[in-house]
């Protein structure tokens, strides 16, 4: 986004419509296990995660949409268990105190300025996108919001 290099190509997910055979868990003991996993801390990425490498009763769930019907953040929404903050907003804000933080101790490093004002420029997206669905009518971010947010 703030580059002029064209990205590195990725592997597409291989299509599917069902879930595989071999993984054959009930869809209620799916969604317990990712309100159960939300409830200890697990951010939607981490659930989707340890869901794959764990599984629930020891057999993995290679994608919890094709599994449930439902994507992990709308099981946490239906279950009360989201989080308050969206999970990209809430990365781009760490990021932001990280560098603010670096800043503070390098004055002089140009390139993590340039580095917080972008990080800071996407999170002004993110926030307008979110305000008032997501987010309340009247959120703006500052530093100051973000460390009180995240602690």
């Amino acid at each position: 986004m703030h580059t002029r290099r064209r990205g590195s190509s990725d592997s597409d997910k291989p299509v599917a419509d069902d879930p595989p055979e071999w993984s054959d868990v009930d869809e209620d003991d799916i969604e317990e296990r990712v309100v159960e996993l939300a409830e200890q801390g697990h951010s939607p990425s981490e659930i989707g995660v340890k869901l794959r490498d764990e599984g629930v009763q020891g057999t993995p769930i290679p994608d919890v949409s094709l599994a449930t019907g439902k994507k992990v953040t709308e099981i946490l929404e239906a279950n009360d268990a989201d989080p308050e903050i969206p999970e990209d907003l809430r990365n781009l804000m760490e990021r932001a105190i990280r560098l603010r933080e670096h800043m503070n101790d390098n004055p002089g490093d140009a390139q993590n300025k340039r580095a917080l004002q972008n990080t800071e420029s996407k999170i002004r997206r993110l926030v307008d996108y979110y305000r008032g669905d997501k987010l309340e009518a009247d959120f703006t971010y500052s530093y100051d919001v973000a460390v009180s947010l995240l602690e």
